[in-house]
């Protein structure tokens, strides 16, 4: 990863981490599933795509993505220099990088045990 893009999916993980209480589910497949679901819809927002969630669970995701595209669009001004193909692929970075810190990465011994 080149030394921009690496700075940049720093700075926005680093909202997360900070502001975003979603990361904090105990299980794997939860966090898997919300991270997919709200950057991918955070994703869609930032390029200027419409969102309609449909399910109880996707308004849960979409109020999240609204608040962290939002967050991200005040905070990093930089992203409006960006093309869609780039904030696509700045973003599938970061999905990457904040699945490895809070799942594969993460010690929490509590994300894997199948008695809790």
């Amino acid at each position: 990863m080149e030394d921009v893009t690496k700075t940049r999916v720093e700075q926005l993980i680093d909202y997360i981490m900070k502001n975003c209480l979603w990361q904090f589910h105990s299980r794997n497949w939860d966090r898997k599933r919300q991270n997919e679901n709200i950057l991918g819809m955070t994703t869609r927002l930032l390029c200027g795509e419409t969102v309609k969630p449909e399910t109880p669970e996707d308004k849960c995701y979409w109020v999240d993505a609204v608040c962290l595209a939002e967050a991200y669009r005040d905070r990093h001004p930089w992203l409006a220099t960006l093309g869609v193909d780039q904030i696509r692929d700045l973003m599938a970075k970061l999905h990457e990088q904040l699945d490895i810190q809070t799942i594969t990465g993460s010690l929490n011994e509590e994300l894997t045990d199948q008695h809790y």
